[in-house]
């Protein structure tokens, strides 16, 4: 290894993110995207940003604050100067973000979309406006007055904001700040005029009605610009012993909304005085990130675009598709003890999943359901079914994470709901989350006990399943089932390491298990066998697999990977990485599955798993990796890759440079998503 490579193996997980969510940003430039959609992809990338700066700026400040480097934790840059290296390129990103935003508002234009701010009310729309905010904002309107005399109230997170300054009669300046409530609507669709619609953002018309909402005082001018402030998103955990564990969680999540500020967003036209004012008044540091911004802000809203019956200017929905050997109308208990079947959602319907579990509810043979849970939906079937087993009297147990990140409050509802239902819950391990996403339900048949269950790469969630591409193996083998038990059992009693003999677990297997699958090809390689390892994940950001992947390339391995998100390998550099390969697909949906492969095609070991290839996920968090032992399912899997590798439309190649180039399109032309839905829908049919 040359000088060069040892002192830049690694691409900084934070920059990496970053350009992660700067292919998100390309979705929405991409013409081919239809125009609502390439809006939604705007209020993703606004969406991620601000998790990111709760998440990660927020850590890499409190490495500055406590005085410390990080060169060690941050793959070689000093934590003060990623600071620096994380605003520029956001601000960069923003800045890009609006022209792209400029841009589809033209093209809305040319399809009789309009939006409009206050100045282009027409006369006929100001009846519509004002009874609107009469009737449905100006009721629920929160307007804070600040004054050098009282201190400013706690602002919420990620909240958005008006700051209004009125230049009064006496020459003094009042200022104020108008909440843009999330309880109301963002978008505001007028009465469609001459074939022709129209859309007003919430932060325009209440711009329109500033007048009536500070009547009371005598000003000579006023205006208003968007602010908003991130917080620290991390949980502080309280040490009461006397609360239990929900109420901790809970307690925490309130606390959030008054974290340590770690972003500030401004308006850029925004006067220098009522900013200095501001940024005073709010306590801003010099380690927050101040980032310039447009005339608006929280455009992760833009998710929430309406739709306007405009379906051409959507995604075409797909119609998931059935599994061969599945049905609604027979036992799914009965098609799997005779063979393993693999659930691929958006392409396959969740609904199997709750097939299996309303008939385990149901079923009176059945005595036993262990589920873990990470993320529910809002309205959750899976809970609903769990709770209906309770009913029946099987004995339901829960491993619920109501530390999974933004979504404790609707965990901890649903763990309440299920907990006075008489479902057994636990609360996870101390110290780890528990990511795993598994099922077993103990059965009688024949006077002894036989499991069957599923085992996951996704949540169990109804929601998500729609737009998160997904693998669960829905099986009856003992072997895997036991195993899958064990770890129940550990769940229980945490103090005991269980030994399985299918699966492989973290956080006390996964990274032995993984380095012994990469060392055999690595001997194929020295013995000058085929030796392949190919990857589907979300992250690769531990320096350990990193450097072991790095190993298996010197030693000739060939390795493929596909990566969505957190890169920190750098492929392609001679002697280091040049037998490693690295594509990011990034489309219509979210890729979710983790698809590890180690092998070539007829001596394959394969597995999907709930772990990326993270330092928590090895570490710090209980996580399952499945082997596959049915062959048509192997196929099946290896099929997925060679399409997902084969792509060359939605595909960008990740390297040093990080420019997320796209893969140069050839024939045959390959757009992995819809290659995906011919593939099963072939299946189907034959």
């Amino acid at each position: 290894m040359t000088k060069q490579t040892q002192e830049n193996r690694y691409i900084n997980r934070e920059v990496s993110w970053l350009q992660f969510n700067d292919r998100v940003l390309q979705e929405a430039d991409d013409e081919t995207v239809p125009l609502i959609e390439r809006l939604r992809f705007l209020g993703i990338f606004s969406n991620n940003l601000d998790e990111f700066f709760k998440v990660r700026y927020a850590t890499v400040k409190r490495i500055v604050e406590a005085g410390k480097g990080g060169k060690s934790e941050l793959g070689g840059i000093r934590a003060n100067e990623l600071l620096d290296i994380i605003t520029q390129i956001v601000i960069k990103q923003q800045s890009d973000s609006l022209e792209i935003l400029s841009k589809i508002h033209k093209q809305l234009e040319d399809e009789n979309i309009f939006i409009i701010d206050e100045t282009k009310i027409q006369p006929s729309q100001h009846s519509f406006i004002k009874n609107y905010f009469h009737q449905k904002v100006s009721p629920a309107l929160v307007t804070i007055i600040l004054s050098d005399f009282v201190e400013l109230p706690n602002l919420k997170d990620s909240a958005a904001y008006l700051a209004v300054k009125l230049s009064m009669s006496d020459n003094e300046n009042q200022y104020a700040l108008i909440e843009i409530s999330k309880s109301m609507d963002r978008f505001v669709v007028l009465p469609e005029q001459n074939g022709k619609s129209y859309i007003i953002m919430l932060d325009d018309l209440l711009r329109y009605c500033l007048d009536e909402i500070f009547d009371i005082f005598d000003y000579d001018v006023i205006s208003a610009h968007m602010i908003k402030i991130t917080r620290d998103g991390e949980l502080d955990l309280e040490s009461d012993l006397s609360k239990s564990f929900i109420e901790k969680i809970s307690d925490s999540v309130k606390h959030r909304q008054i974290g340590e500020p770690v972003r500030f967003v401004y308006d850029k036209t925004i006067d220098d005085e009522t900013l200095t004012y501001l940024m005073d008044k709010m306590k801003i540091e010099s380690t927050d990130s101040k980032i310039p911004g447009g005339r608006y802000h929280n455009r992760r809203d833009y998710m929430d675009f309406p739709s306007l019956g405009r379906t051409d200017l959507l995604y075409n929905k797909i119609e998931a598709l059935a599994v061969k050997g599945l049905s609604f109308q027979e036992s799914i208990f009965k098609s799997i003890a005779h063979k393993d079947y693999l659930i691929h959602t958006p392409y396959h319907t969740f609904s199997y999943i709750v097939k299996f579990l309303r008939e385990a509810a149901l079923d009176p043979k059945v005595s036993t359901i262990k589920i873990t849970i990470y993320r529910l939906a809002q309205i959750s079937h899976v809970a609903s079914s769990l709770i209906n087993a309770a009913k029946n009297g099987k004995k339901v147990t829960v491993s619920i994470e109501i530390q999974a990140r933004f979504d404790e409050q609707a965990n901890i509802d649903y763990a309440q709901q299920m907990q006075n239902e008489g479902v057994h819950l636990i609360f996870g391990v101390q110290g780890l989350k528990v990511h795993s996403k598994m099922c077993v339900i103990e059965r009688e048949e024949d006077s002894k006990i036989k499991r069957y269950g599923f085992v996951s790469t996704g949540n169990f969630n109804e929601s998500t399943a729609k737009i998160y591409t997904d693998y669960t193996l829905f099986t009856a083998n003992q072997k895997i089932l036991k195993d899958i038990n064990k770890v129940f059992s550990f769940f229980e009693i945490n103090y005991k390491i269980y030994r399985y003999k299918h699966i492989i677990t973290s956080p006390h297997y996964t990274e032995k298990a993984f380095f012994r699958l990469i060392n055999a090809q690595i001997v194929n390689a020295t013995l000058g066998k085929p030796a392949q390892i190919r990857m589907k994940i979300n992250s690769l950001s531990s320096y350990k697999m990193v450097d072991k992947l790095y190993e298996a390339s010197r030693a000739g391995v060939n390795i493929q990977m596909v990566v969505r998100g957190i890169c920190c390998l750098i492929p392609g550099v001679p002697n280091m990485s040049e037998n490693i390969e690295v594509i990011s697909i990034v489309d219509k949906f979210l890729e979710h599955s983790r698809l590890y492969i180690f092998g070539p095609d007829n001596d394959a070991q394969i597995y999907i798993s709930s772990a990326d290839l993270m330092t928590r996920n090895i570490e710090n968090r209980v996580e399952v990796s499945c082997p596959i032992y049915d062959n048509d399912i192997k196929q099946e899997l290896l099929d997925n890759f060679r399409i997902f590798w084969s792509a060359n439309v939605k595909a960008r190649i990740l390297n040093e440079t990080q420019n997320n180039q796209y893969k140069e399109k050839k024939d045959p032309i390959v757009r992995a998503q819809f290659e995906i839905y011919d593939y099963y829908l072939n299946k189907l049919k034959s």
